[in-house]
C-alpha cells in the first residue's frame, strides 16, 4: 500500500474513524502526535510556534493553531484567540507578537526593548499592561473565531466568547479598511515584509531595494542559534527587515509614510474571508450580517481589479511605488479560498497550480516559483512548502468543487507533516524537514485535516461547515 494511502481516515461525529484496510496506525500516531506538539507549546494562556525559535506569541499561528485546538479543547481554543486579544491597541490593530514576560529579551530579536510599544505606540492606543511589536499579521482571527465557537457552541454560549472578541475583531477589520488603504483603492496595504506573513518572499526584493539597511553591528540576530544560516534570510535582508521597523517604530507607528507599502493578495483575500466569517459571527449574535458579506464582496472585486494578471493566470502584489510585482508566489494562489471569485479567475488559478510553476514532486505547493530566478528550497518562504498556505489552498479547492485535488494536497500534507515531524516547512520536491521541527501550526492544522475529511469549506457564506 502506498504510504499516503495509509493515512486515510474520516470523522463522525463520535471521533475519527480509521481505514480498516489500513495496514499501519499511521492517521491515529499523527493525531496523538500532533496533540503533544501542542502540548509541549502552551504555555497556560497561548501557544508559541516553537519553544526555542519563537517564544513567544504570534498573531496569525495563534489564529490557525486555535483552528485545530477546536478539536482538542474548545476552551484552550477560545483562551488562544482571547489572550492575543487583549494585547489589541487603542486604533484596533493585532499585533504581530504579544511578548512574554517570563522569556529573556536576547532570546529573541526583536525584543520588547527594540518595539518600545508602550512609549512609541502610545500615541496609537498601545496597551500598557504588555509588551507586544507595532506591525499586524494576515487577518485570519474572525474564520478562526467562528471555526472555535463552531466545535462547540455550547460553550461557546456559556463563556459569552463571541459577544467578547466580536467587538474586538472588529475593531480590527476597521483598522484595516480605513487606515491601510494607502493605495486608495479598496485593499490593504502591509508596511513591512512581516507583516504579510511570508517574510522574505523574492516578491520582496524589488520593494527592499529601495531600503537602506541596518548596520549588522546594530543588532544580534538570535534566529540563528536555532536555524541554519542556509535556510534563513541573508543579512543583508535582515538589515532592511530592522531598518524599515525602526524607521516605523521612531514614526510612532503611524501608517503611510514609510519606504515599503505594498498590496498583497494573500493577506487581502484572508481579511475577505475573515469579513465572512465575521459576519457570520454577527448574525449568530442578532445583528445582520449584510453590510459585511456586501463589503467582502466590494473587497473582492477590487482584488480582482487591482491584482489579477491573466498572463501570469494568478494575482501578484502591487507596489505602491513601483506598480505590479512579477513574481509568482503562493499569495497569488491563495485567493482561490474565496467562493466569490469570477469563474474565469478561478479557472485559471486551478490550472497554474497545477502547472509547472507550482506542481512540486510532494504534492504541496511552494511558497516560490519552481522555475522563478530567485527559487531556493530551503530558504524561508523562497521555494520551501508550508503547511499553513497548504490548509488555505486546500480549503480553496474544496470551496469550487474541486474534491479530487483537495483530497490529494490533504493526504500529501499529512504524509509530509508526519514524516517532517510537524516541521515549520519542508522542501517542496523532496520534502526535507526545514526550520523549526514541532512547529505550532504545523501540528494544529494536521488535527484539523485528520477531524475533517469531508468537511465543506467555511468563510461564513451558506453551506457546510468545517466544525
Amino acid at each position: 500500500m502506498d504510504r499516503t494511502a495509509q493515512l486515510t481516515a474520516r470523522v463522525t461525529g463520535r471521533g475519527i474513524v480509521y481505514d480498516p484496510l489500513s495496514t499501519a496506525p499511521s492517521a491515529a500516531s499523527l493525531h496523538v502526535r500532533a496533540a503533544r506538539v501542542l502540548a509541549a507549546n502552551w504555555t497556560g494562556t497561548s501557544t508559541v510556534p516553537s519553544r526555542h525559535l519563537y517564544p513567544h506569541q504570534w498573531s496569525w499561528d495563534s489564529a490557525f493553531i486555535a483552528i485545530g485546538l477546536r478539536h482538542l479543547s474548545p476552551l484552550r481554543a477560545q483562551t488562544e484567540l482571547e489572550t492575543l486579544l487583549t494585547a489589541q491597541w487603542g486604533d484596533g490593530r493585532v499585533p504581530h507578537i504579544v511578548f512574554s514576560p517570563s522569556v529573556p529579551l536576547d532570546a529573541y530579536f526583536p525584543s520588547p526593548d527594540f518595539w518600545r510599544s508602550s512609549t512609541a505606540g502610545w500615541a496609537a492606543g498601545a496597551p500598557r499592561t504588555v509588551q507586544t511589536s507595532g506591525i499586524v499579521q494576515p487577518p485570519v482571527h474572525a474564520l478562526a473565531a467562528w471555526l472555535v465557537h463552531r466545535a462547540d457552541p455550547g460553550l461557546s454560549w456559556a463563556r459569552g466568547f463571541l459577544a467578547r472578541v466580536y467587538p474586538r475583531l472588529a475593531a480590527w477589520h476597521r483598522y484595516l479598511l480605513r487606515r491601510r488603504d494607502l493605495g486608495g483603492g479598496g485593499l490593504v496595504s502591509v508596511v513591512h515584509p512581516w507583516e504579510q506573513g511570508m517574510d522574505n518572499s523574492p516578491c520582496w526584493d524589488g520593494p527592499l531595494a529601495r531600503v537602506s539597511p541596518a548596520p549588522t553591528r546594530s543588532f544580534r540576530r538570535a534566529d540563528l542559534d536555532h536555524g541554519a544560516p542556509e535556510d534563513r534570510p541573508t543579512d543583508l535582508d535582515y538589515g532592511r527587515y530592522v531598518r524599515l521597523a525602526a524607521d516605523y517604530r521612531d514614526g510612532g507607528y503611524a501608517d503611510g509614510e514609510g519606504e515599503f507599502t505594498v498590496e498583497d493578495p494573500s493577506f487581502n483575500a484572508l481579511l475577505i474571508a475573515s469579513e465572512h466569517a465575521l459576519a457570520r459571527i454577527a448574525a449568530e449574535l442578532g445583528t445582520p450580517g449584510t453590510a459585511r458579506h456586501a463589503r467582502a464582496e466590494r473587497l473582492t472585486a477590487a482584488l480582482v481589479e487591482r491584482l489579477w494578471d491573466d498572463a501570469s493566470g494568478m494575482f501578484l502584489c502591487r507596489d505602491l511605488r513601483g506598480g505590479m510585482i512579477r513574481e509568482r508566489s503562493v499569495s497569488g494562489l491563495v485567493p482561490l479560498l474565496l467562493p466569490g471569485l469570477p469563474r474565469e479567475v478561478s479557472g485559471a488559478l486551478l490550472a497554474t497550480l497545477r502547472g509547472p510553476h507550482f506542481a512540486a514532486r510532494t504534492g504541496l505547493v511552494p511558497s516560490y516559483d519552481l522555475r522563478g530566478p530567485a527559487f531556493e528550497p530551503n530558504r524561508y518562504w523562497r521555494g520551501p512548502a508550508w503547511f499553513n498556505t497548504a490548509w488555505l489552498v486546500e480549503r480553496g479547492l474544496r470551496a469550487h468543487g474541486e474534491k479530487a485535488a483537495a483530497d490529494a494536497l490533504r493526504t500529501a500534507f499529512l504524509h509530509a507533516a508526519g514524516g517532517s515531524g510537524f516541521a515549520e516547512y519542508v522542501d517542496p520536491d523532496t520534502g526535507e524537514a526545514c526550520g523549526a521541527p514541532g512547529f505550532g501550526w504545523t501540528a494544529a492544522l494536521t488535527l484539523d485535516l485528520l477531524h475533517d475529511m469531508d468537511g465543506a469549506m467555511e468563510t461564513g457564506e451558506e453551506g457546510g461547515d468545517r466544525g
